[in-house]
């Protein structure tokens, strides 16, 4: 990325009291419930929304048959963060973020300070995740055994049941240029399930743990100015 696309985005973090620009890369129910948080929770007033990426499961880039896509799911499911999206007023992109066309959105429009992918079938480049002077994280899946986590990778939960696993946690990371090996920020409490649950139960019971954790960082992220501004 160039220097000037550095210094845009750190010249967007310099804006007072303003909402915080957030940008939301997300599909599926751990989409729906992060998009959900920002849009309705408490931090809807201090943040704002000001773009949505959701999954195309038709289109080849997705990669469907290694994702949450290769299992049975319905048309209501793939379009729920797009349709949520919509009811806000915000139009949901679902082409190639690797693209001219969404780089012009991406650094023209949203302009993001803060971008967050939760469940994204999409790989980001250096000039999307170093955009955003807040950072650019992930929530992913697996379990406490180090960092990187052994359950990196488009499948976690296939992995974790594959290995008999009986619970999982949802870890907030960085996005880097590696896949899923970002600086880690933070590991939700254990979330437990039964033998016969599957991939698209666990992406169920998970996702609302993922988006309050999600909510807890941004609320220390804004917070921090403040305080530092009240001890000076």
């Amino acid at each position: 990325m160039s220097a000037g696309h550095v210094s845009h985005g750190v010249q967007a973090c310099h804006g007072g009291a303003a909402p915080l620009r957030v940008a939301v890369f997300g599909s599926f129910y751990r989409g729906f419930h992060v998009l959900s948080e920002l849009l309705k929770g408490p931090l809807a007033a201090r943040i704002e929304v000001v773009g949505v990426a959701t999954d195309d499961p038709q289109a080849s880039f997705v990669s469907r048959e290694r994702r949450v896509w290769a299992y049975p799911h319905s048309a209501e499911e793939e379009t729920m963060v797009a349709r949520l999206a919509a009811a806000h007023g915000l139009p949901a992109y679902r082409g190639r973020v690797k693209s001219e066309e969404f780089y012009r959105l991406y650094e023209r429009e949203w302009r993001p300070q803060l971008c967050i992918a939760a469940t994204f079938g999409q790989q980001f480049d250096a000039r999307l995740h170093r955009f955003p002077c807040h950072g650019f994280y992930n929530l992913h899946p697996c379990v406490d055994d180090g960092w990187p986590s052994a359950y990196a990778g488009p499948n976690p939960f296939q992995a974790l049941l594959d290995d008999g696993a009986d619970h999982a946690v949802i870890a907030l990371h960085e996005v880097d240029d590696g896949f899923d090996t970002g600086r880690l920020l933070a590991l939700s409490e254990k979330i437990y399930f039964p033998p016969t649950a599957s991939v698209v139960d666990l992406h169920k019971s998970t996702s609302p743990l993922a988006a309050k954790l999600l909510a807890q960082h941004v609320a220390r992220l804004i917070e921090a100015p403040q305080a530092q501004h009240a001890a000076a």
